[in-house]
């Protein structure tokens, strides 16, 4: 099964150069639980975007998971993550683990890709708007995805915005 996992605004902003535009503790704790113990696939530009290795090296594999990286970089090599050079190959790598739920958790690109593959969809909405934004989640089409989860949130004194944990699955 191939799920995409993403936080995105009311225009479907997902971040502006390479970051989140919203710090939203009570999402990453949901994307943190959602996806350990599975396998995650990301563009390199996500990964980056994860912060600093050990060693310094752009980039940090999220624990508890399987780290699949997409680059066209032929040279990309990290001995933390699975490097892979297309979407077809990081498929292929990931479906080795039978029945396993699959993650796909960005960038824009890999969404974009992969929305006509994905079977769910786990979506936070965050209930602003960021003008500033230069990437975004692909257009949900409603006539093929049905929301089956939905828990509604306040912002608070951690999370500035409101927001909602959406599950859809394709019809």
């Amino acid at each position: 099964m191939i799920s995409l996992i993403a936080a995105i605004g009311k225009n479907n902003e997902l971040g502006k150069n390479n970051t989140l535009l919203w710090s939203m503790p009570a999402d990453m704790k949901h994307f943190q639980e959602t996806t350990r113990g599975h396998t995650v696939i990301m563009g390199r530009k996500t990964f980056e975007s994860l912060g600093h290795s050990s060693t310094g090296e752009l980039g940090r594999s999220l624990p508890n998971r399987r780290n699949i990286v997409i680059t066209r970089d032929e040279n990309y090599s990290r001995r933390d993550i699975e490097v892979v050079h297309s979407l077809e190959e990081a498929l292929n790598l990931a479906k080795s683990e039978k029945n396993e739920e699959i993650f796909i958790i960005g960038g824009a690109e890999i969404y974009r890709q992969t929305i006509l593959l994905a079977d769910k969809l786990y979506l936070t909405h965050i209930g602003a708007e960021d003008n500033t934004a230069d990437s975004f989640f692909p257009k949900i089409d409603k006539s093929k995805w049905r929301e089956v989860s939905r828990k509604e949130h306040k912002k608070d004194k951690d999370n500035p915005c409101d927001y909602t944990f959406s599950i859809y699955e394709r019809i």
